[in-house]
């Protein structure tokens, strides 16, 4: 296929991509088939007319450059465009049998219009582009849209449609009168009212209502997820997917409101650093507070007043050591301002290296500690927002009064202290999106990608409240993101199934009565039958016209644990044929060391993308660049090694860097930490011989070239790799010293993920096997020293045991003493700290309640108030949380990061065992010539180790502060016991010196 020779943006993209692109496009059309036949055009008529916007180019001349779908691109530079009228140029072109062509617009002389190196996807009739906008329209005729249809009856419907979310410049109004024929496509137009809407009038004739759909004349669709719209005659507006009928005009001036919010209440402030938190109770309003005033005195700068939309307030680069009282005013829509709340007062402390709001961190990754959190399990802040879903009562959560949405972004800004205090300066949090399943408080059964689950928010606390307080005390947030799968009800704005339900005296309770209008989120708790979970937006008795499900409704022959009839389509399924194939896959896993582990559903709540389809990579890149926007520090992916690494190499990890780098910088995209989860359950090397399914494998680019198509791409590595074997995979030395000197690593060859070290966390149950374990893979990594490190976690113990760790105070903290000092960047899963429920099933579904296991609720053991002077130092505690931080682990972890925070070489140095007696015994160093840090240290845990070879000089041991001169090259230390440790680190002087004794001997670290 011929390309044209671009360099100035870039080259048009190649047709066929662009016919995939628009498949993608072309599937979004409303699917339950109220659409209108259309008759097909003989081949050789199809064409399309042209109209290219002038008045902001200004160009001399202008060039159409295109190609029919399937066929080859027009000579450089194309075809001359003719006048049309006023600021239009045109060009009519024969497609023959295609049904759309790839357009780019030149001046004849190297200027270009590629739609930002995307191309124009167009395609027949009459299209406009203007300003990067394509629509369907000609824009040099009297009228613009197409006329309704004539009426024979006086009824008719005044649409209003709100384009406040959708964004679009066009909007299209497809409609049919109850019992008549639809519009042709794409519609009527529609003309801007008043600012986020638009509206249509339409003839009814003798109609009572219309079904309706609207478009943006470029192929995008709101068809209510597959429903379309019941609208009535009369006034009605559409907004966000909610039908109001009868409706009052949105546009007409609102009754005048002079009622002024409630004073806010509990206002409190707390300083960390040179930044302050303050938050408060929400107001309350007639109509709604829409806004919070924040005034601020104190200080040299004089008054601040500042306007948030939430009830916490971050307030970042204030003076050192300055007393700052705050007051918080509610405003409504009307400009109604309440009275201030009572004062709330903090004096800052000394200035640490912070991030701006909404921004992140920005430094390396490995500096940083975690700490995982399942969010809803790990304190609550705000009662309002947990919901119990419909298995609150069979799990035994209600007996406990433990629903399983529980813990929220307010609980842990509330908390952040505690964990600061601890030591830890990032935070995994599960997943933030909001999900839709049975039993979904995990965050892993996404539903709509683009939305924050509003179980987790509240009127006073939103995800980017959280992600900007806990970076006001100098902590990251990395945010669980699923890549693989879907929660079974589809992926809102992507594809959702219609699924079948009869409403009869055995599935009433399953099946929500139908109530237009009411869209699931969550939280909102359905009026007719009461529950929070909410389907009946997704069920149908009657067959959908365009259904796909084969045996619709009809009774499978099994039953439920209940004893109930089962029938088909009931529930989303693999192999149904309710999913299409552009968007999931077809079909259940068999092998889960096979490839088919990449292409097929691994759980019925689990719904499989088809990631290697366009439009599902568009659906997951526009979802995450909005978190990224909002400034996390990294991505944990979720089930990584469910998609091929071609496509992690090709579409989704360059996408992560491209985002990052366009809003923050290359700097902070070097250092956005993405790091995946391989589910390696094995005590070898590589995965039972699979390199395709072994977690070092992903940390690489390809070796070669395959098909431009994506799912072709994955089968032709996954062969090429796997033929090749083990003994073929590419080696590094980058965590490795030579001798014992630091050298530069190479990360030419680096994916642009990292890992979970699940060789180390499988051998966990004895920390010298874990050792051993874990330095025998590290060859085989791109750069071993960003292996995320832990024990245990939500899903699995050591040796993919199902409970949480039990193997003693004393084990855990020899497990942690070698996390804190070997390669890798150490992890705790909440509790740990106290062997919070160990020995408990992680996890048992709604078969057990919450509180019996391994992701019970923590807050009780964090009540009271804690407040952190710096990362583990706690300046005062009060409560629960005070015996808490008493506890022997807490005491152990706080130094151990204390210790790791001094010692750069324990950061992110490179190790060896060359010339070292030991079991657990290396060396460490990291040197780095533009900040003049050079740091070298030995470790020894537990047992006792000699070393030769090192360079002479005094050693001071961060633990003890013993001081040992070398003079003959060795170093011999006597075993510190287990849970205890040494770290003799060599004294360069200056900013080099050795720090010796850091923290205080507790019951461990002596």
């Amino acid at each position: 296929m011929k390309r044209s020779p671009l360099r100035l943006l870039r080259r048009p993209v190649a047709a066929a991509a662009t016919a995939a692109a628009l498949l993608g496009l072309l599937t979004a059309i409303p699917e339950t088939q109220q659409l209108p036949s259309v008759t097909p055009v003989a081949a050789s008529e199809n064409s399309a007319t042209v109209f290219y916007w002038t008045k902001t180019k200004n160009w001399s001349a202008y060039k159409l450059h295109w190609a029919p779908d399937g066929g080859s691109w027009t000579t450089v530079p194309g075809t001359a465009m003719t006048a049309a009228c006023t600021d239009w140029v045109k060009l009519t072109v024969p497609l023959g049998s295609a049904t759309g062509l790839a357009a780019t617009f030149n001046n004849g002389q190297g200027v270009w219009d590629n739609n930002s190196g995307n191309n124009y996807a167009l395609g027949t009739g009459n299209i406009t582009v203007k300003d990067g906008v394509v629509a369907h329209s000609d824009p040099c005729a009297d009228s613009g849209t197409t006329p309704s249809p004539s009426p024979t009856g006086t009824n008719s419907a005044e649409v209003y449609y709100s384009t406040g979310t959708v964004g679009w410049t066009t909007t299209n109004l497809h409609y049919q009168p109850v019992g008549g024929a639809w519009t042709a496509v794409p519609g009527v137009g529609m003309e801007a009212a008043c600012t986020g809407w638009v509206k249509r009038t339409v003839d009814l004739g003798t109609a009572t209502g219309l079904n309706a759909t609207f478009n943006n004349g470029n192929g995008v669709w709101d068809n209510n997820n597959g429903s379309n719209y019941a609208l009535a005659s009369g006034r009605s507006t559409v907004k966000d997917h909610k039908v109001t009928s009868g409706a009052a005009d949105p546009c007409a001036a609102a009754v005048p409101d002079t009622t002024a919010p409630s004073a806010p209440t509990k206002a409190a402030a707390a300083a960390d650093g040179v930044s302050v938190v303050l938050t408060w109770e929400p107001s309350t309003d007639n109509v709604g507070v829409t806004k919070y005033q924040v005034t601020r005195t104190g200080g040299t700068k004089g008054t601040l007043v500042a306007d948030t939309g939430s009830t916490v307030f971050s307030d970042t680069g204030l003076e050192e050591r300055t007393a700052y009282s705050y007051t918080v005013k509610a405003v409504d829509a009307a400009g109604n301002v309440s009275a201030a709340s009572s004062a709330a007062t903090a004096t800052t402390g000394d200035k640490p290296p912070v991030a701006a709001s909404g921004q992140p961190l920005g430094t390396d990754p490995r500096k940083d500690p975690i700490y995982f959190v399942l969010t809803a399990r790990f304190n609550d802040g705000d009662s309002t927002n947990n919901r119990g879903g419909s298995q609150d009562v069979k799990s035994g959560n209600a007996a406990n009064n433990d629903p399983m949405f529980r813990g929220d972004f307010k609980g842990l800004v509330k908390k952040l202290d505690y964990i600061k205090g601890l030591g830890f300066s990032a935070i995994w949090i599960t997943p933030v999106v909001l999900n839709r399943s049975d039993y979904d408080y995990h965050g892993y059964h996404g539903y709509d990608f683009y939305k924050v689950d509003p179980r987790l928010e509240s009127a006073g606390a939103s995800y980017q409240d959280l992600i900007n307080a806990a970076h006001a005390k100098g902590m990251k947030i990395y945010q669980d993101v699923v890549y693989n799968h879907s929660s079974r009800w589809g992926a809102k704005g992507l594809f959702t199934p219609t699924v079948y339900g009869v409403r009869d005296s055995q599935w009433s309770w399953y099946y929500d009565e139908k109530n237009e209008g009411f869209e699931y989120d969550g939280l909102t708790v359905e009026t007719k039958s009461g529950k929070s979970y909410y389907n009946g937006d997704l069920w149908s008795t009657a067959e959908p016209a365009g259904n796909t499900c084969l045996n619709w409704g009809k009774p499978t022959g099994s039953t439920s644990a209940e004893g109930y009839k089962i029938y088909n389509c009931q529930w989303p399924n693999a192999t149904s044929g309710m999913f299409p194939k552009v968007y999931y896959h077809n079909c259940w896993i068999g092998n889960w060391e096979g490839e088919d582990s990449r292409s097929c559903w691994l759980h019925e709540d689990l719904a499989d993308f088809n990631t290697e389809s366009a439009p599902v990579q568009n659906y997951l890149i526009g979802a995450y660049d909005k978190y990224i926007d909002m400034g996390v520090d990294g991505f944990r992916i979720d089930t990584a090694v469910h998609i091929p690494r071609t496509t992690w190499n090709r579409r989704f990890l360059p996408a992560i860097q491209e985002r990052v780098t366009s809003k923050f910088g290359a700097e902070a995209a070097k250092n956005f930490f993405v790091f995946g989860e391989v589910g390696a359950f094995v005590n070898d090397k590589w995965n039972r011989g699979s390199v395709n399914h072994s977690a070092q494998f992903f940390t690489w680019k390809e070796r070669k070239e395959y098909s431009a198509d994506d799912a072709a791409a994955s089968l032709e590595m996954y062969n090429y790799e796997e033929q090749l074997g083990t003994g073929q995979q590419p080696v590094s030395d980058n965590a490795f010293l030579k001798g014992n000197s630091y050298h530069t690593p190479d990360h030419s060859q680096f994916s642009g993920m990292n890992v979970i070290d699940m060789r180390m966390h499988m051998n966990f149950g004895d920390a010298n096997n874990a050792y051993s374990n874990g330095k025998d893979s590290d060859d085989s990594y791109n750069d071993a020293t960003y292996n995320v490190v832990y024990v245990d976690s939500h899903d699995y113990g050591p040796n993919k045991s199902s409970e949480r760790y039990a193997g003693g105070t004393d084990a855990w903290a020899e497990n942690m003493a070698l996390m804190w000092t070997f390669r890798g960047i150490p992890t705790l899963y909440y509790g740990s700290e106290v062997e919070f429920q160990a020995g408990k099933k992680i996890d048992c579904g709604p078969t057990c309640p919450l509180a019996t296991t391994g992701r019970a609720y923590f807050g009780d053991r964090i009540a009271g108030d804690v407040t952190a002077s710096d990362f583990s130092k706690v300046s005062s505690a009060s409560g629960a949380v005070a015996d808490t931080l008493a506890q022997p682990l807490v005491k152990h972890v706080q130094r151990l990061n204390q210790i790791r925070r001094a010692v750069p070489a324990l950061q992110m140095g490179q190790y060896s065992t060359e010339g070292i007696s030991g079991s657990m015994a290396y060396k460490r160093r990291y040197t780095d010539a533009a900040s003049g840090v050079d740091s070298f240290a030995l470790v020894t845990v537990t047992g006792g180790a000699s070393y030769t070879g090192i360079p002479n000089g005094t050693y001071k041991d961060a633990v003890t502060g013993d001081v040992r001169t070398v003079s003959d090259g060795t170093l011999t230390v006597a075993a510190p016991g287990k849970g205890d440790m040494r770290v003799y680190v060599l004294d360069l002087g200056g900013k080099n010196a050795a720090p010796g004794q850091v923290g205080t001997a507790g019951p461990y670290l002596k």
